[in-house]
């Protein structure tokens, strides 16, 4: 039984974090500049925004390294560093883990590849696999203790990453979230329905849903996902609300009360890892947290 597996048996309802993006952007990250390299230029930064999340309650918490692949990098000439950023993020929420003394799991984050696979895009099946497996070589070898893919919006993507997982460790545990849109499908089509029986055949230790439009959509999801079959644990990490354009900048709607209430429907909907995503900050958590325990 891995340390996952472990915990939730012990614990059936895990308090996970929140946004990395909007805590970078608020520490100074500026536009269009790639957040990884925060794992190298400001760790103290990074390791301040997991100990928020930690003091909040988190006891899962992702690496800061959401689109630290090859492809995405490329967009900033920094595809060489993809071992190096992503062994540097694992090493940062490792030692702040530790630092707490051990009481959260530490997950390696990957995201999509930003790329659109074959036939639809130019992206070949292997080479998404040999990218996601660099990716997970990196976060394994930095001491993650799990692999965390989140916001996939096509199954062939998602099996790609988990082969990919696979090529390096079979042991690891997989976490695995996508991206429900307003009508019940993500972007590529899949529904929740079709999502457990994908990834339980793959063999994932939990799935879900994360981003999306907002935790309304986002409970409906993780029901359908309990109706569906599913019989691993479930995954409910939703924006702090719909996002808007407010002076120029993107906000969240979702206060620190509202995600409480969210946080109680879900794990009574059968949530049993439970965050929030873009928008959210330690203060949302806390009240996650908070209300959690009055269950």
């Amino acid at each position: 039984m891995d340390r996952l597996q472990s915990w939730l048996k012990d614990d059936p309802v895990l308090l996970a974090d929140g946004a990395m993006g909007t805590m970078l952007f608020e520490a100074g990250l500026q536009s269009g500049e790639a957040p990884q390299t925060w794992n190298k230029t400001h760790p103290d930064q990074v390791r301040a925004i997991h100990r928020a999340y930690l003091d909040a309650g988190s006891r899962l918490v992702l690496s800061n390294t959401f689109s630290c692949n090859r492809f995405r990098l490329a967009r900033h000439n920094l595809q060489a560093q993809v071992v190096e950023l992503n062994q540097a993020g694992a090493a940062l929420l490792r030692a702040e883990v530790d630092k707490a003394g051990d009481k959260a799991l530490v997950a390696g984050d990957i995201g999509p590849s930003g790329e659109l696979l074959a036939p639809l895009g130019s992206l070949q099946f292997a080479d998404a696999v040999e990218a996601f497996a660099e990716q997970a070589g990196a976060l394994i070898g930095g001491g993650v203790d799990v692999i965390w893919l989140e916001t996939m919006s096509a199954l062939q993507e998602i099996q790609a990453a988990i082969e990919g997982v696979h090529k390096v460790s079979r042991d690891v545990p997989i976490v695995a979230t996508l991206t429900f849109e307003k009508h019940g499908r993500t972007m590529m089509g899949v529904s929740a329905g079709q999502a457990v029986k994908a990834l339980q055949d793959w063999g994932v230790s939990a799935l879900g849903g994360n981003c999306g439009t907002g935790p309304d959509e986002l409970l409906n999801i993780i029901r359908e996902m309990k109706n569906s079959g599913a019989t691993v644990p479930l995954v409910f990490k939703p924006n702090a609300g719909v996002p808007e354009l407010i002076g120029g900048r993107t906000a969240y709607s979702a206060t620190a009360a509202i995600m409480a209430q969210c946080a109680l429907a879900a794990a009574e909907a059968g949530a049993n890892i439970i965050g929030a995503c873009c928008g959210s900050t330690p203060d949302h958590l806390r009240a996650m947290r908070d209300a959690l325990k009055s269950r």
